[in-house]
């Protein structure tokens, strides 16, 4: 047999290697939808559903202004304001506290692996666990309020800030970092002027990032008690007052809008 024919038959095997792959991995995710599709239950739709789609659809489009602002109580500003604080501190509490992680998970910095693996573990089993769940055992632990949305937020975004904050410092660029090794520069030294220039502006972006899916977060943890605008939602969800809620839902709106609209501008300037 030739070289040509050689290489022609492995090329046609690797061809059919492709394809039977193809098929088996279609086939697995055909699968995977018929069984999802069919533990569904049927489509009803009740009687007095339309009529409660009214009354919701009727709030929303005549909110509840004088919710807005109330001097002497509960209102949609001191909520928002609430929600805002707790994202805002969770954040900071994660960026801080990310950092050691992250430098101790990446491999160019920490050549020692049982350590930067067990660093990555532990940012891995911190991302497991869901903000919600991560909410309610604090509620158990501190009681329910703003505090304990704060420890959630901030515990659960360590995860994902350290994993990827650790990925941007194993791809730096080590030439300045052995030119100042080279030149008699001391692990500060090198890290103060070669690494962190280099990773800061990632770093602040990344920050920036989390910091509006902390505030998205923090809407909803109000739900389960843990402070913020989603306790008088949660209040006004089950009293009905449909107007309360289109309020509520129009400054979340509004918040998160802008809060998008300026992190964008400033992750822009940054990067």
């Amino acid at each position: 047999m030739t070289d040509m024919t050689k290489y022609d038959a492995l090329k046609s095997n690797k061809q059919n290697k492709q394809v039977i792959t193809r098929v088996v991995i279609s086939v697995v995710v055909l699968i995977v939808l018929i069984w999802a599709f069919a533990g569904m239950t049927a489509l009803e739709i009740k009687s007095k559903s339309m009529d409660i789609l009214g009354s919701i659809f009727s709030g929303l489009i005549h909110p509840d202004f004088g919710f807005v602002y109330n001097k002497g109580g509960e209102d949609l500003l001191r909520g928002l304001l609430e929600t805002f604080a707790i994202a805002v501190i969770g954040t900071f509490i994660a960026a801080i506290v990310c950092i050691p992680f992250a430098f101790l998970g990446a491999k160019n910095i920490v050549k020692f692996k049982p350590v930067s693996g067990t660093s990555k573990f532990l940012l891995s089993v911190i991302r497991v666990f869901p903000e919600i769940v991560m909410a309610l055992i604090f509620i158990k632990a501190v009681g329910p309020g703003s505090f304990s949305g704060v420890l959630a937020l901030g515990i659960h975004s360590v995860g994902m800030l350290g994993k990827l904050f650790a990925e941007d410092i194993e791809n730096l660029d080590l030439t300045a970092t052995e030119s100042l090794k080279a030149s008699g520069a001391n692990k500060i030294t090198t890290l103060v002027f070669a690494v962190i220039p280099q990773i800061l502006p990632s770093f602040l972006s990344l920050v920036l990032y989390r910091f509006e899916l902390n505030l998205r977060s923090a809407s909803i943890l109000g739900l389960i008690g843990a402070g913020g605008i989603g306790t008088p939602l949660i209040f006004a969800l089950q009293t009905r007052s449909w107007d309360r809620v289109g309020i509520i839902l129009i400054g979340l709106v509004i918040m998160v809008a802008l809060i998008d609209f300026v992190s964008g501008k400033i992750r822009k300037k940054i990067v």
